[in-house]
């Protein structure tokens, strides 16, 4: 079977308290878009014994066993019953980028796999395995926008509809430590609900609707800083790091004439 994981938007990000788990309580809407890896699932070859997998695209970091695809299929055996599988997946998404195209992966991996083997798992079952994965994966069982918060996996669906505004994704090709911008964060409750200032539109969002993470971040590269001041410069109504960093979005009323600060960064743009 074969499918399509989309990636995500952050559409602010506040950083609201610690657990003692060791993990931060945030407020995020998760919007998806566009930009999409490809995920093929078969069954093994007769008389294989383990998974096989190929990934092709963009490179991803790490040992081939540590994949997030093979964690999920690993955390479905620990109940089911499932033979060896033959995995391709080809990235589009990056890695390390704010997207969550490996947390998209999984989800569509578990989706795959319960459908394969008709395994009868309800979505939300699925969506308290996926939280075991990863703190974003229970959205992308869905892919509708939501409001997330706890470690990101507690999700109420957002009524925001981005029909007809136009998106542009850049990508400065830095890899930002997730781990390292939550341990400078300074937790903080917000002044104003993500709920009400996603009410109005996008043209109202600028300097009210907040990524903590951008604090963190701009100092120590100021190229994503500067994406960002070049989006609103070419008529952005709104622009943005998405999660951690360290793609930075702008929203337009239409499709943008780009300047080449923008236009050799982009991984993504397209109607939302």
């Amino acid at each position: 079977m074969l499918v399509f994981p989309k990636a995500k938007i952050n559409l602010g990000l506040r950083i609201t308290g610690r657990r003692p788990d060791g993990y931060h309580d945030i407020e995020t809407l998760l919007y998806p878009v566009g930009l999409r890896d490809a995920l093929e699932i078969v069954r093994g070859p007769e008389g294989s014994v383990k998974d096989s997998m190929v990934v092709s695209g963009i490179e991803i970091p790490g040992a081939a066993g540590d994949n997030i695809v093979l964690k999920s299929i690993r955390k479905l055996r620990e109940s089911f019953q499932i033979p060896p599988l033959r995995i391709h997946l080809h990235k589009r998404i990056p890695a390390g980028a704010g997207l969550g195209g490996g947390s998209s992966d999984a989800a569509s991996a578990l989706h795959v796999i319960n459908r394969i083997f008709s395994l009868s798992i309800s979505a939300s079952n699925l969506k308290e395995i996926a939280a075991t994965v990863g703190s974003d994966c229970p959205f992308f069982i869905d892919q509708i926008p939501a409001f997330a918060s706890g470690r990101g996996e507690i999700l109420t669906p957002a009524p925001l509809v981005l029909r007809g505004y136009y998106a542009v994704l850049a990508n400065p090709g830095i890899r930002a430590c997730t781990g390292e911008a939550y341990a400078a964060c300074r937790p903080a409750l917000p002044e104003t609900s993500l709920r009400a200032i996603t009410a109005a539109p996008p043209e109202e969002w600028k300097d009210k609707l907040i990524n903590d993470f951008e604090e963190i971040l701009f100092p120590k590269y100021p190229v994503i800083k500067e994406l960002k001041s070049a989006f609103y410069a070419s008529g952005a109504l709104f622009s943005s790091m998405s999660g951690s960093g360290s793609t930075v979005f702008g929203i337009y009323g239409k499709k943008p004439s780009l300047p080449k600060e923008i236009a050799g960064h982009i991984i993504f743009e397209g109607e939302l």
